[in-house]
């Protein structure tokens, strides 16, 4: 078990006399085929910046106590202090921390984006279904939703267009229901040249649509989503209007990051909310 590293936390604001912190020490290299090492498991110990460094070290070999300390300046991470100066790191944290640097690792995303995930009320990477040891094919999961993609899109970018054939190839879904959604205005494509591009919001609706019509659920019957999200918008539209009308482009810059991070708290909530309705129902 790991313990509390006794050295004091190298923190430039600890200085009174402004001095830089000295650099960070060296982390031997871990053996690959030893058990992961972490915090002890519900001991509720905390530990120090230089202790989670050592517990991560081994699954994140390029681990330092400086980009800890990068981490919570981009606000990422937000670890107790004592009146020494010292940060004190709970289990908590090491998880949010360690969930912060595989998504870093495995799916390359940038910082702007992991707040979103972590705002969302991600605590951990989803687990790849893993294929089955004999080499056969993995047998797809036939619960609702499981053909549904995570992702995470840029309200300042619409990313790329896809054809209507696109659209239609890579979702499944039958050419008339999305004529029907566009009918009823939850899509809309973007005429070019003679042929309709959808971006990638559009495409993963009309992913997500596929698969409720399954259940016998049609595009009239999606008025009740689409009036949702527009209240949702004009809300978080009036919470940040001053800013995102600023002329000072960076103030500008600042409201539409927050913007994402608020549409993923409020989209979280609602998910909340409809399981806690639901639970009545399967009582």
């Amino acid at each position: 078990m790991i313990g509390p590293v006794a050295e004091r936390d190298a923190d430039p604001a600890a200085h009174a006399d402004g001095t830089a912190p000295p650099p960070d020490l060296p982390v031997a290299p871990a053996d690959p085929r030893a058990a992961p090492v972490g915090p002890p498991q519900g001991s509720g110990k905390s530990l120090t910046i230089g202790a989670v460094c050592k517990a991560l070290s081994q699954e994140f070999p390029d681990i330092s106590i400086s980009k800890i300390r990068y981490l919570e300046d981009q606000k990422l991470l937000a670890p107790r202090r004592t009146p020494g100066g010292y940060r004190l790191y709970s289990a908590t944290d090491v998880t949010r921390l360690r969930t912060i640097l595989r998504l870093q690792r495995d799916e390359f995303l940038p910082l702007r984006v992991i707040r979103q995930e972590l705002a969302a009320g991600r605590s951990q990477p989803e687990v790849t279904q893993a294929a089955p040891s004999d080499g056969t094919q993995a047998t797809p999961d036939a619960r609702p939703g499981a053909a549904l993609r995570r992702l995470t899109f840029s309200i300042a970018q619409r990313g790329a267009m896809y054809s209507l054939e696109d659209v239609v190839e890579d979702t499944g879904a039958d050419p008339r229901l999305i004529a029907e959604l566009e009918d009823y205005a939850i899509v809309k494509g973007d005429p070019r040249s003679g042929t309709k591009y959808y971006d990638e919001t559009e495409r993963e609706i009309v992913r997500a649509v596929s698969e409720l019509s399954r259940y016998g659920v049609a595009g009239r019957n999606l008025r009740v989503f689409k009036t949702s999200a527009e209240r949702e918008s004009a809300l978080l539209q009036q919470i940040l209007a001053p800013a995102l009308r600023s002329r000072n482009p960076e103030r500008r810059k600042e409201a539409v990051e927050a913007l994402e991070n608020l549409a993923a708290v409020a989209s979280h909530l609602k998910h909340l909310l409809l399981v806690r309705d639901l639970r009545r129902i399967a009582r």
